[in-house]
């Protein structure tokens, strides 16, 4: 695969609840991960003394974050409404020439911060929230 843009990765969040996304404004980074929490069945039984995992069981979550400039723009209003209701609307994480995930994420931080001689940044995070799709691109 060939390099990727950087600001190609984004994040959008479902504006009105109908799939409606629009990208979060003023982003200048953005990042995902995936996990999944193991289960570990290993006995006296396991073959060679070797752990063995329970295949598909276990807890999977995603987490993303991101971090920009504040534009106070309709997401960024959106977005604090989220947090501070609790909400977990649905948000498209959108991987470059990789695919799209999406799916219910709660929003669990947000910062703001700034200095005297620059401008307003944010940084915020989620955590998912339920099941997630993805749909390559």
């Amino acid at each position: 695969m060939a390099a990727q843009s950087g600001k190609d990765l984004l994040l959008k969040l479902d504006m009105n609840g109908t799939g409606t996304f629009e990208t979060i404004a003023g982003l200048r980074a953005t990042r995902i991960s995936f996990n999944a929490e193991t289960v570990d069945v290993t006995s006296l039984e396991s073959q060679g003394g070797w752990r063995e995992l329970l295949a598909g069981a276990g807890v999977k979550s995603a987490a993303v974050s991101g971090s920009g400039v504040f534009k106070d723009a309709a997401t960024d209003e959106r977005a604090r409404a989220v947090f501070f209701a609790g909400e977990t609307p649905d948000f498209q994480v959108i991987i470059p020439h990789f695919g799209t995930v999406e799916g219910p994420f709660q929003i669990t931080a947000i910062e703001y911060a700034g200095s005297h001689n620059g401008e307003a940044t944010y940084e915020l995070s989620l955590a998912s929230a339920g099941a997630l799709t993805f749909t390559a691109h």
